[in-house]
């Protein structure tokens, strides 16, 4: 007897919503926690060590409500209309800060939508968006130039806030919003057009309400979790769960700028010292954050607790945007633990509210049994069909196009375009699934998983952005002196995934190269679908005459991979390199043409920058990594940092080991023609302004107790010991002949005999700190009685030096108070390492004894509260010790 064969439907929990817009909520949940901190910021948003500012709920909620006045008023004014949609957009072109968030949150209070534009993006593009989607309004920061938006109205962040800071701070009404707060569009997010044009998804308020609603049943905030990261580009999907799914509850939002996403040393920094529970990432930046924990990890693993490994508090990772490899997957758990930390992989696009399927990877047993990781099962009020060509469901294990069905469904594109995407469901018979999302994703069903099988077209996923190859290959063969052009992709989902443009030029064309055309390229494109440029002779084509694409891929592997071909040399340039560094140049140029070989087209030398070359945050990782399996000890954000590759050689160089270094670095700056001078009245205005910038704008533990200390803190104590300094006579400037400045200053007492002084100001905190750490060991462990340790109290170097002035200069001072030392018989030298400078130049050039190092975090003050609990794990206080030999 037969059975009915089991068809490819599975339909996620159902899950009661009642529609309200997402202002509304915030508004409501005010009665919670108005007082709480919502915002959390850096002023200088390059550093996490940085001074950061913090925005109350309450204070958040009035800002916008009178930015939201401002916003109405302007557009009733100037009886600005809504577009062919009958939607009211306000488009935002600014970077991510807490000025951001409140300008989103007042145009939902205006009765508007926000329509995201990356400042990055080309001209071209925006142009497009702008004359489809005819927002009423732009909003921009202060630093961009308003000609980009042509006749559009525009207002600057600065602009906004001063006009509207006299309006009424309470909440709006909804006669007083735009079209009486009936509107129900929240967003519209721009996707590359299968088309080859960009094409706006609206997404109203009620779907996403819907994804914020599963998100906070399956995945609770803990009581112990108190802020998230907002570091997803605005401009994507993944933006609005990572924003607004927090700050509906209550959490703070810790806004993280782009130059911290992109080096994984920061990035991990910043997590840690905030204790984050869970973080949103596609997979190419959970690689990056993994070779990062490993490189860290090095050979203490075995010994290391976990908990008190980085990112143990981080338990909840999510990958969406790309699909995610089993290898990467199995590899999270090589670092983290089975049942404490959870990977999830999220499918799907704009279209649906970003995510309609989930999977949790628990552990390597469990993904050992798949090829490709799921994407998994529905989320609450969401259906999920495979069909074939017919449209009929498929049967289980069977292949099918997949269709999404269910509340997470967008409302169309912005005009009505391509109207074939989002079609009636015959299969429905509740009204909320009554419509289909055709995903041009193929897929199948097995053991109740969804399995991701492949795209239907020609589109592709760059670390989350959805690229589609047409727009793409349009754009390269609109430029004027291409002939033709053929756009693919290589090695999809891989590492190594790039795009390629294959282009052969007019015959009347220009002499041009590879990077020039690129360079046009990125007029057109946005950053992340510029393609790499391949010139060819002639097109390649098979017996039916169509173009023969492997062909193409398989010239462009022979030619550029240098991977296990010998015959594939690199052009190096050593000009410039000292022939006695010359073999730590061949390891970094023959390191750096493994790893981006396949994308470099120009020479290596000393001036090449790594990205430039071909290099991404990804690989610069994996190249670190190399270097230091052959012995060079390169931090990653050193590397990141570098200019070119001379300075990576500098640092190889430096590290490589100690008698180097201390070679290396005296003669780092020999333009410098450096003396040392005692201590003298003379010096004090150079010695405070030295001091004040060394300890005030650049110490490590000042950081945590800012804004409570100020510049003046340091000048007064200055003033106080400055007479005991001079008469004692043991400490130093040093002064540049040639320029006759003072641009060092070191600072010694006997141990035993320092000055007694009130500190009045919070600066206290620091020097109790500081003696609770020493006072032991100089009572204890250090020889006794006077003119024994000289204590290196302070010291400081000019802010006007450059990176090898300033080691160059503090290297001549350590010798100069080790000559002190000598001369006046002391036992020894004491001094405290809070700066990873000094402390590996205390470590491994000065040869200093390591008598406590320390976690700053772990200290706790007389009045029990702990001053520098928001520090890093990582930041350590050292207690150096050095013995005064003859």
């Amino acid at each position: 007897m037969g059975s009915i064969p089991k068809l490819s439907i599975v339909k996620g929990q159902q899950q009661d919503i009642t529609p309200r817009p997402l202002h509304r909520i915030f508004e409501a949940n005010l009665l919670h926690h108005s007082h709480k901190t919502a915002l959390i910021t850096h002023n200088n948003g390059d550093s996490i060590a940085s001074e950061s500012t913090q925005c109350t709920y309450k204070q958040l909620n009035q800002r916008a409500n009178q930015c939201a006045r401002l916003l109405v008023a302007d557009i009733k004014r100037n009886c600005l209309q809504p577009n062919n949609d009958g939607d009211y957009i306000v488009a935002v072109c600014m970077e991510p800060s807490d000025v951001l968030v409140n300008t989103l949150l007042s145009i939902w209070k205006a009765g508007a939508a926000y329509l995201p534009i990356d400042p990055t993006f080309p001209n071209n593009r925006i142009q497009h968006i702008l004359q489809e989607s005819r927002p009423v309004i732009v909003l921009c920061d202060d630093n961009i130039d308003r000609q980009r938006f042509n006749s559009t109205p525009t207002i600057s962040s600065s602009e906004l806030f001063h006009r509207s800071a006299e309006l009424s701070n309470a909440n709006l009404m909804p006669a007083e919003m735009l079209a009486d707060g009936t509107n129900n569009l929240a967003i519209v997010l721009y996707t590359s057009g299968s088309t080859g044009v960009p094409k706006g998804v609206r997404l109203p308020h009620e779907i996403i309400l819907n994804r914020l609603q599963w998100q906070w049943h399956t995945f609770p905030y803990a009581p112990t979790e108190s802020v998230s990261v907002f570091k997803t580009a605005l401009t994507f999907v993944d933006s609005i769960s990572e924003l607004w799914g927090p700050l509906m509850c209550g959490l703070s939002i810790l806004v993280v700028p782009k130059s911290i996403t992109k080096d994984p040393e920061r990035l991990v920094d910043l997590l840690e010292k905030y204790k984050i529970r869970r973080l949103v990432l596609v997979p190419t930046l959970l690689r990056s954050i993994l070779m990062f924990l490993k490189l860290n990890d090095g050979n203490n693993k075995c010994q290391m607790l976990q908990r008190d490994r980085l990112l143990y508090n981080l338990k909840i990772w999510v990958c969406s945007g790309e699909p995610l490899p089993v290898a990467l997957a199995a590899s999270f758990f090589d670092y983290f633990s089975e049942g404490i930390h959870t990977l999830y992989n999220f499918y799907g696009s704009t279209e649906v509210m970003g995510d309609v399927t989930y999977f949790a990877c628990e552990s390597k047993k469990q993904l050992s049994y798949f090829d490709h990781v799921p994407i998994g099962i529905p989320l609450s009020n969401t259906v999920i069909y495979l069909l074939d060509g017919d449209f009929r469901p498929v049967k289980q294990g069977e292949i099918g196009e997949i269709f999404v069905s269910g509340l997470n469904l967008a409302e169309g594109y912005v005009n009505g375009r391509d109207p074939e995407k989002f079609v009636e469901n015959p299969l429905a018979v509740e009204f909320k699934y009554s419509r289909l999302y055709r995903t041009g994703d193929y897929g199948s069903l097995r053991d109740g998983n969804v399995m991701f099988e492949g795209r239907t077209d020609s589109q592709i996923k760059i670390r989350g952005h959805r690229v589609d190859l047409a727009e793409v290959e349009k754009n390269v063969s609109e430029l004027p002196f291409v002939d033709k052009a053929i756009v693919l992709c290589y090695h999809a989902g891989k590492i190594d995934q790039a795009i390629l443009a294959f282009v052969k030029l007019r015959d009347d064309s220009p002499l041009l190269n590879e990077m020039q055309i690129e360079a046009k390229l990125r007029d057109k494109l946005a950053e992340y679908m510029t393609p790499q440029v391949v010139l060819i002779d002639k097109v390649p084509y098979l017996v039916n005459g169509k173009v023969d694409r492997q062909a193409l891929l398989k010239t462009y592997e022979t030619a550029n991979n240098n991977e296990g071909d010998s015959s594939i040399v690199l052009d190096y340039d050593y000009t410039h390199v000292p022939e006695d560094v010359q073999h730590i140049a061949r390891d970094l140029f023959e390191t750096v043409g493994g790893v981006i070989g396949r994308s470099t087209r120009t020479t290596l030398s000393l001036r090449s920058n790594f990205y430039e070359l071909g290099g991404n945050s990804l690989n610069s990782i994996y190249t670190v990594t190399l270097l230091r399996e052959k012995g060079y000890n390169v931090g990653i954000s050193e590397f990141i940092a570098a200019k070119d590759l001379g300075k990576i050689l500098e640092k190889m160089v430096h590290n490589r080991n100690s008698n180097a270094m201390i070679e290396d670095w005296s003669n780092a700056a020999p333009h410098l023609n450096m003396i040392a001078e005692p201590l003298s009245h003379a010096h004090k205005q150079d010695v405070v302004e030295i001091i004040v910038d060394s300890f005030y704008g650049k110490a490590d533990l000042e950081q945590w107790l800012k804004p409570d200390i100020f510049p003046n803190d340091y000048s007064d104590l200055i003033n106080d010991i400055w007479d005991a300094l001079v008469e004692k006579n043991l400490s130093l400037v040093v002064r540049d002949k040639r320029t006759d400045r003072i641009i060092g200053t070191a600072l010694n007492f006997d141990a035993r005999a320092e000055p007694e002084v009130e500190v009045k100001s919070k600066l206290i905190i620091v020097f109790e700190f500081l003696e609770f750490v020493e006072g032991p060991i100089r009572d204890n462990q250090l020889p006794k009685g006077l003119n024994q340790i000289l204590h290196s109290f302070m010291m400081g170097t000019s802010s006007d030096l450059n990176p090898q002035e300033n080691i160059a200069c503090m290297h001549f001072m350590e010798n100069e108070v080790l000559r002190v030392a000598r001369e006046k018989h002391f036992a020894g030298i004491l001094t405290t390492n809070t700066s990873p400078l000094t402390q590996q130049l205390g470590n491994d050039v000065y040869q200093y004894k390591t008598l406590l190092d320390y976690q700053v975090n772990q200290y706790v003050y007389n009045d029990g509260t702990v001053p520098f609990g928001k520090a890093p794990d990582s930041q350590r206080a050292i207690v150096h010790w050095r013995e005064v030999t003859d």
